[in-house]
């Protein structure tokens, strides 16, 4: 069963705090509901399905209790960052299945969780104990990527930097942006070591916040005032160590984004816009070599000479400052990928960064480690009278 024009994202909010030290992470999801809902012209009682991840609890039947919803369809699936991307993909599936129309999802709470509310790294894993022991980290995961990409095809850390300065010129048209100030390739490559080669600017920055979407059937849609956008494909899929032959030169990419194009009906020529996680620099690189959008160790020179610049590089990305520059909520940034390419495609972007006559966008999102095992999840949506 294809999702294709199946449903259609009516709502979008994100939280417009990056620090919220006096609310819990039950009331940022509270705050995002609602303000997802009002976007889509809705109300809490009209929801029917529920998507969320929540380490707490019982996980989403706790917060549907707290947002006293009453549904008949409920996920809980985690693959990390990207679980909110998979989450859009479930809630389309469900919505053609008949199982719901009126579909919430949402993301809060803050970059380090409260003490005991989520367990360490590795924690009752099979891997823990053979990995977690040595010092395995999530900065000098991406680093062996990072080393080994540049290794095996030249790339250099002034073409990483160009990611973070694409980024952070971004951010600079969003008010809501943690970091705001402008870069240089020269300040990247200055700023200091973190894990060799990554430097702190080759980071994501880590915030309090969230998000919400609501995802509807196409007679819900219509019946909305709101401009709605089109879920017109989407794929997941998880890549790991494989019993230890693993090439860390590429994610999950390689599988979750051609079968979204597939569904789409589309290709990577096609894309007007596209929001890849940005966790750190090497994570964007790797991804658009996998999506397709240049050929595998050609990302470097992709991103070179303003190519991911909104509105009028070869690829426009992230256009409100992305993980590197805006918002990271709960270490978790698949959520605002999908938000900001809803922007585009409504045409609700910042007027400095919005593309122009906008129709296809592209959202991508990655979980976990891309040197040992993650998530990937990919999204083609489209403009409402696409």
């Amino acid at each position: 069963m294809s999702i294709r024009g199946q449903a259609f994202i009516a709502g979008a909010y994100e939280h417009p705090r990056r620090k919220i030290p006096d609310r819990s992470a039950a009331q940022i999801h509270a705050e995002v509901a609602v303000g997802a809902l009002a976007d889509a012209g809705l109300s809490l009682s009209d929801v029917d399905g529920y998507f969320t991840v929540d380490p707490t609890g019982l996980g989403a039947i706790s917060l549907a209790e707290y947002l006293g919803l009453k549904v008949s369809h409920i996920d809980s699936t985690l693959t990390g960052g990207s679980s909110y991307l998979v989450h859009v993909g479930h809630a389309a599936a469900a919505i053609a299945a008949g199982k719901c129309s009126i579909a919430l999802i949402t993301l809060g709470g803050h970059a380090v969780p409260a003490p005991g509310t989520r367990p360490a790294p590795g924690a009752g894993t099979p891997h823990g104990p053979f990995e977690e022991v040595y010092g395995v980290n999530t900065v000098n995961n991406y680093a062996l990527a990072a080393r080994r990409h540049m290794y095996e095809f030249g790339t250099t850390s002034a073409q990483l930097a160009e990611i973070k300065v694409a980024a952070a010129y971004h951010a600079q048209f969003n008010p809501d942006a943690l970091l705001r100030k402008t870069v240089t390739v020269e300040e990247v490559l200055d700023s200091p070591m973190v894990a060799d080669p990554l430097h702190r600017l080759d980071c994501c920055v880590m915030t309090d916040g969230g998000g919400a979407l609501v995802v509807v059937s196409p007679a819900v849609a219509k019946s909305l005032e709101r401009t709605c956008v089109q879920v017109l494909g989407q794929g997941e899929a998880p890549k790991h160590t494989m019993n230890g032959r693993l090439d860390v030169t590429y994610t999950g990419a390689v599988w979750s984004g051609p079968k979204a194009f597939e569904e789409a009906g589309v290709t990577p020529a096609d894309i007007d816009y596209a929001s890849i996680y940005d966790s750190f620099t090497i994570t964007v690189l790797e991804t658009l070599e996998d999506l397709g959008f240049c050929e595998k160790g050609r990302g470097g020179e992709f991103v070179m000479d303003g190519g991911l610049l909104a509105p009028y590089g070869r690829l426009p990305f992230n256009t409100d400052g992305g993980g590197l520059s805006n918002n990271h909520p709960v270490n978790q940034g698949g959520m605002t990928k999908v938000i900001e390419a809803v922007r585009q495609l409504r045409g609700e972007a910042r007027p400095e960064v919005q593309v122009p006559d906008c129709a296809l966008a592209l959202a991508h999102g990655s979980g976990g480690r891309i040197s040992s095992r993650m998530g990937s999840s990919t999204l083609i949506l489209g403009r409402e009278d696409a």
